[in-house]
């Protein structure tokens, strides 16, 4: 079951922990450091020893980490290589795959729909899209789940469609083709309302309905109404020619240790069928950190009014049964200990991303990895960061005497 409710968030609760960590002199590839606006945040000094002794772990691909502080990327830095092969160095400048953080992009889209009066989060996704009905099996009341619950995992949908199936698969101008014949293979597995279940064809159905109800294409929507005005240029949904030379390559690490390439390849030769509202993006750290400060409140009002974001996140959050994990309007609320966080994070063959922020705070964490598997997780260190930044910064407003 999932349970509804308003989420205070106050990391101001964290227990202090020692998060300084001793990095001796690593056999890895060099790391390369870019400082986006020199300005500096209490805490910022100790990110580079977090994030190197986390690539240290076993040093595969790369990993390009930034800081983001309310409107400005005040540090980014690059450990390791875009491509192991030809020893290119990862910079600010390389293309990683984001994976499911495409669907913060997915909800933004629902609710500049809905502030423009085109939709209601509480329209049954039928009233845009009627082929829901082709459900596997879907009784009469499967189409009257919500956008709400859609864009909050709780529509009863199953993960993905039925195994065995080729719909995860196919160009990007061949998406809404692929969720269309994927759905007589999906599963409605629970009552829509009772149930919280992570779905990525149920945000590939949300795309679709968004698309309709603009009567614009979705990537075009995106381009047009997040990407372009956001400053997000270097960011798309399909490599180009303006992206191909800083794309990375992807890693997957095996059980003996050795990273292969062949998955990531396949998937980005075969496409990625009906995954792309929700797991479609490839972008750069300076381009993630422009969405992230729009996530913290300091975009442009012409995206989206600040008081509109401001509401998705103080709403309803579904969550798992022990309220350990929670999902709101295409974000995540985790916790490590008692300290909570928001973002979303994100991976496919060979790539992954995290970010992480704090919207109180206006401090927010982006961590994006060529290789899947191995020792090294972004997952893991990203919480530490944003926790070490917080507790910093409320330490530094406390010896300020604010």
């Amino acid at each position: 079951m999932f349970v509804a409710r308003r989420t205070s968030f106050d990391p101001t609760r964290a227990n202090c922990v020692g998060l300084l960590m001793l990095c001796a002199l690593f056999a890895a590839p060099a790391a390369t450091a870019q400082t986006a606006t020199q300005k500096a945040i209490p805490g910022i000094a100790a990110m580079d020893s977090l994030v190197a002794a986390e690539f240290a772990r076993d040093s595969v691909g790369s990993i390009t980490a930034g800081i983001v502080s309310g409107s400005d990327l005040v540090w980014t830095k690059s450990y390791g290589f875009a491509n192991m092969g030809s020893r290119r160095l990862a910079d600010r400048r390389t293309v990683y795959r984001i994976g499911s953080v495409t669907k913060m992009f997915t909800a933004t889209m629902l609710l500049q729909l809905v502030n423009a009066g085109r939709m209601k989060l509480s329209d049954p996704v039928a009233r845009f899209y009627p082929e829901i009905r082709r459900l596997r099996g879907a009784p009469g009341y499967a189409a009257g789940f919500t956008l709400l619950q859609l864009a909050t995992m709780t529509a009863g949908l199953a993960p993905e469609p039925r195994a065995g199936t080729a719909f995860d698969v196919g160009p990007v101008s061949e998406w809404e083709k692929s969720v269309f014949n994927a759905l007589p293979q999906t599963d409605l597995t629970h009552l829509p309302g009772t149930y919280f279940a992570y779905s990525n064809i149920g945000y590939a159905v949300l795309g679709v309905a968004l698309a309709k109800a603009a009567g614009t294409p979705y990537i075009e929507w995106q381009r047009t109404h997040v990407l372009d005005p956001l400053g997000m240029h270097r960011t798309r949904f399909e490599v180009n020619a303006e992206i191909a030379s800083d794309l990375a390559t992807g890693y997957v690490v095996g059980k003996d240790g050795r990273p292969d390439t062949s998955a990531a390849t396949r998937e980005l030769n075969t496409g990625r069928g009906y995954r792309v509202p929700n797991g479609g993006i490839f972008t750069t750290v300076d381009d993630l950190s422009r969405f992230l400060s729009f996530e913290l409140g300091r975009g442009p009002e012409s995206v989206l009014p600040h008081s509109v974001l401001d509401s998705a996140y103080a709403g309803i959050i579904a969550t798992a049964a022990d309220e350990g994990f929670g999902y709101g309007l295409g974000f995540m609320l985790q916790h490590r200990d008692d300290f909570p966080y928001l973002g979303h994070s994100g991976g496919v063959p060979g790539y992954q991303a995290v970010m992480y922020f704090d919207r109180d705070h206006q401090l927010g964490v982006i961590l994006m990895r060529n290789a899947t598997g191995g020792k090294a997780s972004i997952g893991r260190v990203a919480p530490d960061m944003l926790k070490a930044l917080i507790l910093a910064k409320i330490a530094a407003e406390k010896g300020a005497g604010r």
